[in-house]
């Protein structure tokens, strides 16, 4: 093939994937709006916004490498574009919105593989994989969760404040503190903390290490790290809440959850320095020995 052909033959391919992806967005559309309208109301799905951003990014970052892949349409993809199809009729009919907004990525992954083959699925695997962070769990999970995440941190907020002499006594997720009662509800379990520190630790891990096993454990280290900065979350509260009872609740209740968030992240980012350095470390005991 020639140059000029070759350029041709490039030039084409992202008008292909256009035209489909202006389809597929004019279909989801209305699915499309309800969930942004959820990460503009629900505080735990405010990461969503970001989501897709990233995800468009990282595959503008390796469009080269994309452009010179040949594209070898797979017709399986079309069987995965009418799960994705059949699962948006299910989700509608049955008012069930995690059916839709599943149903807009596998929809996204079957059109995909159908124009561009398996080689440019796996190249995109990563972004279209971080896409399910910007879905909000299901209601039957998102309660699972919760639940005994406030009770993990009204135990250790209880420990915690009794190390440092306030008084407490825990039933439930209620603490009966000598001033007032906190309640850990659900928006003070810390799944807030959980969503948006697993989907940057992803995030962190790709731009930032190259690592797949590193990736794996700067991952798993989200859930402890979040659990510990929300029961500090907690216990911070309710030592204030002795000295100034209205400190429990309204702005200074909601700024501290943002300081304790970026503390968590530093923590993260620490953790992977750590590794990191430990892991050559060890790397170049390996090649002196």
């Amino acid at each position: 093939m020639t140059p000029v052909a070759d350029r041709a033959r490039k030039s084409q391919i992202p008008w292909t994937f256009c035209w489909f992806g202006l389809l597929l967005l004019a279909t989801y559309a209305p699915v499309l709006q309800k969930l942004g309208a959820v990460w503009y109301d629900n505080p735990d799905m405010g990461h969503g916004f970001f989501v897709p951003v990233l995800s468009v990014f990282m595959v503008w970052q390796r469009r080269e490498e994309l452009l010179a892949i040949k594209p070898q349409p797979n017709w399986w993809g079309l069987a995965v574009v009418l799960w994705g199809m059949l699962l948006l009729i299910l989700g509608t009919l049955g008012a069930e919105p995690f059916l839709s907004n599943t149903a807009f990525v596998i929809t996204l992954v079957g059109v995909l593989w159908t124009l561009g083959g398996t080689i440019m699925l796996n190249k995109l695997a990563f972004p279209l994989f971080l896409l399910c962070f910007m879905i909000p769990l299901p209601a039957v999970i998102y309660t699972r969760l919760t639940f005994p995440l406030q009770i993990l941190a009204s135990k250790l907020a209880t420990g915690a404040l009794m190390l440092v002499n306030v008084p407490v006594l825990r039933e439930g997720n209620v603490l009966e503190l000598p001033t007032q009662k906190l309640s850990v509800v659900e928006a003070c379990s810390g799944i807030r903390s959980l969503l948006s520190l697993t989907f940057l630790s992803l995030v962190y891990g790709h731009f930032f290490e190259r690592r797949t096993w590193l990736r794996v454990v700067l991952f798993l280290s989200t859930i402890p790290i979040a659990i510990l900065a929300n029961g500090s979350r907690v216990t911070i509260t309710g030592i204030v809440s002795q000295i100034k009872p209205e400190l429990a609740e309204g702005f200074f209740h909601e700024s501290t959850g943002w300081v304790i968030f970026m503390i968590a992240l530093g923590i993260l980012v620490l953790f992977h320095r750590i590794l990191a350095r430990g892991a050559a470390w060890a790397e170049a005991r390996r090649t002196k020995g």
